[in-house]
C-alpha cells in the first residue's frame, strides 16, 4: 500500500489489534500485512533503564511471567515469553525494545503514536527518556514521519515537553483523557500539544468542533465497530485505533 492511498487516520491498536500478541514485533508485522502504516504501542522503562513496550504495571497478563514489571531488568525480560498467551503460533515472541520498533518505522516508513505508559512514580522520568530517544531518532531519521508522543499521564507530557524545549526538538504530543471535559482541552493547550485523544463514547460533533476551534486534531480510540467508525469519520475525527485490523476495508 503506498502513500497515495493509505489512510493515515487509521491506527494498529499496539501495534497488530486482536489480530496478534500486544504490544510485539509480531504484532507490527502483521498490522503491516493488514495494510496499516501507522501504529499505537505503549512504552515504559526496565529497571535499569531501557525503553521497551508493555501496557500493564503487571506481566501477568500477557507475559508468562508473574508480578511488578518495574524491578525487572532488560536482560531478564529478553527471556519472557510476551506471544503464547494469545495463541500457540506466537509462542516465544519476546517483548520488544522500543528501539525495535523505532528501526521498524524506519525501514517501513511507518508512523508510530508511542504512549508514554509509566510504572508506578515514574512518570517525570518516563516523559523525559521517550522524548530524549526519539528526539535523537528524529535526528538521525529526517525523512521518517515524526512520532506522537501520548499519555494519559499529564506529568509525564509536560516532563516530554520540557526536554523537547530544552533540546529544541518539535514533536507531535497528545493528552489522553477516558472522559472529554473542557478542562483536558485547556491542559492540552498549555502543553501545546497537538492533539486530544479520548475514549470512543466521549465523542460527539461538539466535541469535534470544541477541539478542532482551538486548532487541536481529536482521535479516539478504541473503535472496534465499523458503524461507529463510519459516524465518527463523517463527523470530522481526525484518528481513531483500532483492535479490527479488517475495519478500514469494511467501511
Amino acid at each position: 500500500m503506498t502513500d497515495a492511498h493509505f489512510d493515515w487516520r487509521w491506527f494498529a491498536h499496539r501495534g497488530g489489534g486482536d489480530a496478534a500478541p500486544e504490544n510485539t514485533l509480531a504484532a507490527f508485522e502483521t498490522g503491516l500485512k493488514a495494510g496499516f502504516r501507522a501504529f499505537e504501542c505503549d512504552v515504559k522503562l526496565s529497571a535499569d533503564g531501557v525503553l521497551w513496550l508493555l501496557h500493564d504495571d503487571t506481566l501477568d497478563r500477557t507475559t508468562d511471567a508473574r508480578g511488578l514489571a518495574a524491578p525487572w531488568r532488560w536482560a531478564s525480560l529478553q527471556m519472557v515469553d510476551a506471544g503464547g498467551w494469545h495463541s500457540a503460533r506466537f509462542k516465544g515472541e519476546p517483548p520488544p525494545s522500543l528501539d525495535e520498533v523505532l528501526d521498524f518505522a524506519a525501514r517501513h516508513d511507518a508512523w508510530l503514536n508511542l504512549e508514554i505508559k509509566p510504572n508506578p512514580d515514574q512518570d517525570a522520568r518516563t516523559g523525559d527518556a521517550v522524548a530524549r530517544r526519539v528526539a535523537q531518532w528524529v535526528a538521525d531519521h529526517p525523512q521518517a514521519p515524526r512520532p506522537l508522543l501520548s499519555s494519559f499521564s499529564l506529568a509525564a507530557l509536560q516532563a516530554a515537553r520540557t526536554t523537547l524545549d530544552d533540546l529544541n526538538v518539535e514533536l507531535p504530543l497528545a493528552y489522553l483523557v477516558e472522559v472529554y471535559e473542557p478542562q483536558a482541552l485547556t491542559q492540552a493547550l498549555a502543553l501545546r500539544a497537538e492533539g486530544l485523544h479520548t475514549d470512543w463514547p466521549q465523542v460527539t460533533p461538539e466535541v469535534i468542533a470544541a477541539v478542532h476551534g482551538k486548532g487541536l486534531k481529536l482521535r479516539a480510540y478504541t473503535v472496534n465497530a465499523a458503524e461507529a467508525a463510519k459516524s465518527l469519520l463523517a463527523d470530522g475525527l481526525d484518528g481513531l485505533f483500532t483492535d479490527r485490523l479488517d475495519l478500514p476495508a469494511r467501511l
